[in-house]
């Protein structure tokens, strides 16, 4: 296995030192670098740059600049989802968000984890995990998604919640690391 296939099977991959995966990451961050800088009323000239960032066209998808991703091809966005601006999509690993789906303001969605070995670390070595959120979820300002977690249906992430857990549907969830407050009826 070259070293993609591996990031998109979930194994160790090197990251930092593979040239098609590097050379992945700087198409994607250079296509980020023109969508912000994009006058926001330029609807169709962002909507060619999210295609190409994406591989998709996005169903009513409203993004506020800054918005970064690693790849883009990870990526993928319900119906009617709103992402606030300084948001950030670690893609090694599919990042799903459902329909309905509200992003605050300073979020990072973060799928890579390292080893805890320096030496393994100093190889360039990480692993991806998948990030899927349901639909009709709020994550309030501030919020980081961990590697593997899944967030329910219909819930709501306060702002500055680390999430490293899953969180079952229909949950006020907050807090660092965050946790069910309670049950949303």
């Amino acid at each position: 296995m070259d070293e993609k296939e591996k990031m998109i099977d979930g194994g160790w991959y090197n990251a930092n030192y593979d040239r098609i995966l590097s050379e992945e990451r700087n198409k994607a961050q250079n296509l980020c670098h023109t969508f912000n800088q994009m006058n926001p009323g330029d609807e169709k000239g962002r909507q060619k740059i999210i295609v190409e960032l994406l591989g998709y066209i996005p169903e009513n998808l409203n993004i506020s600049s800054p918005f970064m991703v690693d790849y883009g091809y990870n990526v993928q966005f319900g119906k009617n989802v709103f992402i606030n601006m300084n948001s950030y999509f670690m893609d090694g690993a599919e990042i799903t968000l459902g329909d309905n789906v509200f992003i605050g303001p300073s979020c990072g969605f973060y799928t890579a984890e390292h080893p805890l070995d320096a030496a393994e670390r100093r190889k360039g070595l990480e692993k991806a995990s998948p990030i899927t959120v349901g639909d009709d979820v709020w994550i309030g300002a501030g919020v980081s998604v961990m590697p593997g977690v899944t967030i329910g249906e219909k819930c709501v992430i306060g702002a500055g919640s680390v999430v490293t857990k899953d969180i079952p549907p229909n949950s006020l969830a907050m807090g660092v690391p965050c946790h069910v407050i309670r049950e949303i009826d």
